[in-house]
């Protein structure tokens, strides 16, 4: 356990990140160059930080992934897939939290790509079974080796044990 004057000499140190990134007053200077916008209550809002770095994450998957031209919700999408062939539309949606008019045009576009075929069901002929194709499978494996390279990314800017225990951390939510 740290001892009291460190952790005064630590929680001094918060407020004083705090109060640099935040005008005294809470308001912007005129002349903006963003930094100097005062976040005020936000500051210790997890649900602002989480946002922000979900901006810089999605920003730099995107970087990484730019030459095969996947975004992220539909590299989770083939790997769900790729993980689980013959799932139906609706329990890909469900599982990864999409909303159904939402994944039939993203699987539009990876059928477009011949990426994912989508084969009626023998149980249900309302609904699909998915599967990746052959050409998809291959190119799932090209994904995973660029957004291994963004999870280094991601190591780099918070550090390799911090983002061991952020997963640890959201993992309740996966």
């Amino acid at each position: 356990m740290a001892s009291p004057q460190k952790t005064s000499r630590k929680a001094a140190g918060t407020r004083a990140a705090i109060r640099r990134a935040r005008p005294a007053s809470g308001r912007a200077h005129s002349g903006d160059a963003g930094d100097d916008i005062g976040l005020d209550a936000l500051v210790g809002h997890a649900g602002y930080a989480v946002r922000r770095f979900q901006l810089w994450i999605f920003q730099d998957f995107i970087k990484t992934l730019a030459t095969v031209d996947i975004r992220p919700t539909q590299y989770a999408v083939k790997n769900v897939i790729g993980a689980n062939p013959g799932l139906s539309q609706m329990a890909v949606a469900k599982r990864l939290g999409i909303e159904r008019a939402r994944l039939v045009h993203l699987l539009d576009s990876l059928e477009e790509r011949d990426f994912v075929s989508r084969i009626p069901s023998t149980i249900d002929r309302r609904s699909h079974a998915l599967h990746l194709t052959t050409r998809g499978k291959a190119a799932l494996a090209q994904f995973k080796r660029l957004a291994a390279e963004h999870e280094r990314h991601v190591a780099e800017k918070i550090g390799k044990a911090n983002r061991e225990q952020l997963l640890r951390i959201l993992a309740c939510f996966t």
